[in-house]
């Protein structure tokens, strides 16, 4: 049973990875059905990672959404060596000069967070959009260097570990010339074949298609490792899947030297790659930078020069977005890039035309920004016609001819129009609908469009009137009495979203996702955050000049003010419900402490709970009004330079207990 498990795995990686195989189909077949034979007949000696169950069966109709314990950041991208040196500076200036970076390669595959419990494969969930993602274990189950059960009794009893799902380029190749000959569609390239194949119903159907999976990143409640390197070398000992082509790296000048190499090597890897990921080797380390709200502070992705090829520029034309910004965008004669055909290219703003000096019918070049957004790199000057008009970027908005104002240190202009500019008005209810705002089933960006097109909605607040206009939206093409029910009731139900997504989607310049949480928790409520003052609103965490500004801006018009009335009177959320914390003294009241450092007794999260519970704040920043600067060990150098600038005490963890005795 071992030696037909070794051999049927081997045969399945000559034939998907290497496109070499080396036994018949009918032949491995006879294999695979006495190795199940021999399973049923033996099962205490059947292999937990035989490639019998790696075979598929469960059809899913739904995949369910799962929250991650664990969010799902992405990773802040450079495309030159002066970013990774103002990355390695931000570092140095945080943490000091007495630490390592770990070069691993960037997969150009699909994310997966694996669960394991007890030694055992409970689960695997795709990114999704970070902080909840799609169940899709039955299929992952399929793939053949993906572990079903460990072999080791050190792993931690519950773990999540993440990697990137891939198919190795000779298999694609294979499979996409089968697609062909049965007159199937072809896939553009492995990424999008190996993403096309997580998502597919049947897992019988995933099985025959062969997926690999790269791990590099585990996730436990404790901290069980001290170093990011520790873990990977673990990892393979697990039994997982982690690259060989890694390295540790003690300077900056060491990590250069990973990524030059990797340039050129890539191209003789049997998979692709799209770049580096550098990481900060230890974990205290790593928990003291920290996380901004979208990535790690202590890693970066190095991205390798795109593909690049050379077109013609037919016009330029331009659009408006939700906040009022007007984005020129060059419209191209259709050319093969990166596996895409590419039409349009982004050309970011006034500036970005000027530099290119772009004028009608140049011959130019186009890469893909990240493999993702095409973009203008420069033009063929050698092949500009003569007489050929400058590209003059417009004066007046394109959609509703409002002078375009453009604000002081800022690159964009922006048509002022906001309550009369139509695609401003349908972007801004399309916003607000949206899955991370108000997130109202049956409703979409086309029917919003529509809605607008017939008069029935002009402001985010007549979607709450649209149940008085059953008749008008029966008349509608495809929009039936249950489309028109499912609607009302998604309608009716987002009166009961928290303020900060109410807030959220509103469309507030600056005011993300992240920044409507910090303002809800900052100020309670709707009438506070309108009527606070700049000084006000520069006090609350994470909220600077920039966004303060366009807040207060933002209820300085009147138009605002009625639409946020309306909303109260339609029984929207706009007060933030207290977080209650069950308070076990008030020995730490009216006292505020930052958190820094590595703690023995407690982690970061408890130590939060124990203050908060004994009548405790939590500031985010350090500030000469602070009472007490909570330092650990490994604590960033900037702050307790700062702490001991501005006189605020230093505490130990040992200090607090003893203060709550």
């Amino acid at each position: 049973m071992d030696a037909l498990v070794k051999e049927l795995n081997q045969h399945t990686y000559n034939y998907y990875v290497l496109a070499m195989p080396t036994i018949a189909d009918y032949e491995f077949d006879k294999k695979l059905e006495e190795l199940i034979k021999l399973e049923q007949a033996y099962p205490a000696f059947a292999d937990p990672d035989s490639p019998t169950g790696k075979v598929g069966g469960d059809i899913t109709k739904n995949f369910v959404t799962v929250d991650h314990k664990w969010p799902m950041l992405s990773l802040g991208n450079t495309y030159n060596e002066q970013d990774l040196r103002d990355f390695d500076e931000r570092i140095k200036k945080a943490i000091g000069t007495q630490f390592q970076y770990v070069c691993e390669l960037k997969f150009d595959g699909l994310s997966i967070s694996l669960t394991y419990e007890h030694n055992k494969l409970i689960r695997a969930v795709t990114r999704g959009d970070g902080s909840k993602g799609d169940d899709v274990t039955s299929n992952v189950k399929t793939i053949n260097t993906i572990p079903h059960h460990l072999k080791t009794h050190l792993a931690p009893e519950l773990f999540e570990i993440r990697g990137e799902i891939f198919m190795h380029r000779a298999a694609f190749e294979k499979l996409n010339k089968e697609r062909e000959e049965l007159g199937e569609l072809t896939y553009a390239n492995p990424r999008n074949f190996a993403a096309g194949t997580v998502k597919m119903q049947d897992s019988r159907e995933v099985a025959k298609r062969p997926l690999d999976c790269f791990l590099y990143s585990l996730n436990t409640d404790k901290i069980y490792f001290k170093t990011h390197w520790e873990s990977l070398q673990t990892l393979k000992t697990w039994g997982f899947h982690v690259s060989e082509h890694s390295k540790l790296a003690n300077s900056l000048e060491e990590v250069f030297d990973f990524i030059h190499h990797w340039e050129n090597a890539r191209f003789n890897l049997g998979y692709d790659i799209d770049g580096i990921v550098v990481k900060v080797n230890s974990y205290a380390q790593q928990q003291e930078l920290g996380f901004t709200a979208k990535s790690p502070r202590w890693a970066i992705s190095y991205k390798f020069k795109a593909e690049e090829v050379e077109t013609i520029l037919e016009k330029v034309t331009y659009q408006v977005g939700r906040t009022g910004a007007v984005t020129p965008v060059a419209n191209l004669k259709p050319v093969q890039l990166a596996g895409t055909t590419v039409k349009r290219a982004t050309l970011h703003n006034a500036n970005e035309i000027e530099r290119l000096d772009l004028h009608e019918g140049d011959s130019v070049f186009v890469e893909k920004g990240g493999e993702i957004i095409p973009k203008i790199i420069q033009v063929n000057l050698d092949k500009r016609k003569a007489g050929a008009q400058k590209v003059i970027y417009p004066t007046l908005c394109p959609q509703c001819n409002t002078q375009l104002i453009r604000k002081e240190g800022e690159v964009a202009f922006y048509c002022p129009n906001d309550e009369g500019c139509p695609p401003q008005i349908v972007g801004k209810i399309q916003h607000f609908i949206g899955r991370k705002a108000m997130n109202i089933d049956g409703l979409g960006d086309e029917t919003i469009e529509t809605f607008f097109q017939r008069g029935l909605i002009a402001h985010i607040s007549d979607l709450y009137t649209l149940h008085q206009k059953a008749e008008e939206l029966k008349s509608i093409e495809r929009f039936g009495e249950k489309s028109i029910e499912n609607m009302l009731k998604g309608i009716e139900l987002s009166k009961q979203m928290p303020f900060e997504k109410v807030l959220f989607g509103l469309g507030i310049r600056y005011v993300g996702e992240t920044v409507a949480k910090k303002l809800a928790m900052g100020t309670g409520n709707i009438d506070r955050l309108a009527s606070a003052s700049l000084e006000e609103l520069v006090t609350i965490d994470e909220i600077g000049q920039r966004i303060a500004e366009s807040i207060i801006e933002y209820f300085s018009k009147t138009e605002h003010v009625q639409q946020i009335e309306l909303l109260k009177s339609y029984g929207l959320q706009l007060e933030a419900k207290e977080n209650t914390i069950t308070l076990q003294s008030d020995k730490l009241t009216g006292k505020t402490f930052v958190i820094s450092g590595v703690f023995e007794k407690y982690s970061r999260e408890e130590l939060k709970e124990l203050i908060e519970s004994n009548g405790g704040k939590i500031l985010s920043s350090i500030s000469a009004k602070l009472n007490y600067l909570l330092a650990g060990d490994n604590m960033g150098p900037s702050k307790l330079e700062k702490a001991q600038k501005l006189s605020v005490p230093l505490i130990s963890e040992d200090d607090l207990l003893e203060m709550l005795k």
